[in-house]
């Protein structure tokens, strides 16, 4: 992978991970976590492990659909 690449796909990570720490948010936290997994996936699909990275792109979504509902449940 290109270099700069590698940089800014680990400062993406490592600012959702930070971000995901200090908010106490739910939702935002949330968004936190996805930016974490969005700076995350380009290096499990640069090592080749696609079939890993598919599903966690599937995963990812879902479990944040199922979390928000949660969280909306116990909100209200």
């Amino acid at each position: 992978m290109i270099t700069a690449l590698e940089v800014t796909f680990g400062l993406i990570a490592l600012a959702g991970a930070v971000s995901a720490a200090l908010i106490r948010d739910s939702y935002g936290k949330l968004v936190s976590l996805g930016i974490l997994v969005a700076g995350v996936l380009p290096f499990i699909v640069d090592r080749g492990y696609l079939d890993v990275a598919i599903a966690v792109s599937l995963i990812a979504p879902i479990a944040t659909i199922f979390v928000l509902l949660a969280v909306r449940r116990e909100e209200g």
